[in-house]
């Protein structure tokens, strides 16, 4: 009888522990898509072959550049990993012979998208390659109680613009308007009222 209690004790304790720990994700793990465009608050790991002093992960600060041995202040927002390869590589064939450079975005925190009101889990979300609302909406664990899904709204800001788009969730899932499960950009908010 003890035992028994113990073991739904335990996988209660676990269970708890998972839902707790299955938070919102903001880190995205290594992208791999090769057109994927480096932005501030990226982690790059930047590997140099046989030069240790070399290889680090570094963080793309806010203006975008980063700072690396040797060649100082590089501009990596908007390059592809392959573009920032090459610029390094080229920068330090002056104090290194035949550099093997390679560059990896190791976390993407550029690329993300912000759901608030009434969400079961609102958050900042990763904006994975093709995300559309529907998709951000299930991401953050769909809608609470008292939630209005005729009313959603998108904010996006473009060029120093703030564009409201409205999605009606009801409309969607019963198969009318359907061009409004737009493709999410990075920094899209999804606001549930």
């Amino acid at each position: 009888m003890i035992a028994r209690k113990y073991s739904k004790f335990v996988f209660l304790s676990v269970l708890l522990g998972l839902a707790v720990s299955a938070g919102p994700a903001v880190a995205q793990a290594p992208v791999q898509d090769s057109s994927y465009k480096i932005g501030p608050n990226d982690i790059l790991n930047i590997f140099v072959w046989k030069e240790a002093d070399l290889t680090r992960d570094v963080t793309v600060m806010p203006d975008g550049k980063i700072t690396y041995p040797l060649i100082g202040e590089i501009t990596a927002q908007g390059m592809t990993a392959s573009e920032l390869k090459k610029v390094i590589t080229d920068k330090l064939q002056s104090f290194v012979t035949a550099p093997e450079v390679t560059v990896i975005v190791k976390e993407s925190r550029s690329q993300v998208v912000y759901t608030i009101g009434k969400l079961m889990k609102p958050g900042p979300y990763p904006l994975a390659p093709g995300m559309t609302v529907m998709q951000a909406l299930s991401a953050a664990g769909g809608f609470a109680e008292w939630a209005d899904p005729k009313n959603i709204l998108i904010i996006r800001k473009e060029g120093g613009k703030e564009t409201h788009l409205r999605f009606n969730y009801k409309e969607f899932t019963s198969g009318e308007n359907l061009q409004q499960n737009i493709l999410l950009k990075p920094g899209d908010t999804i606001v549930v009222p």
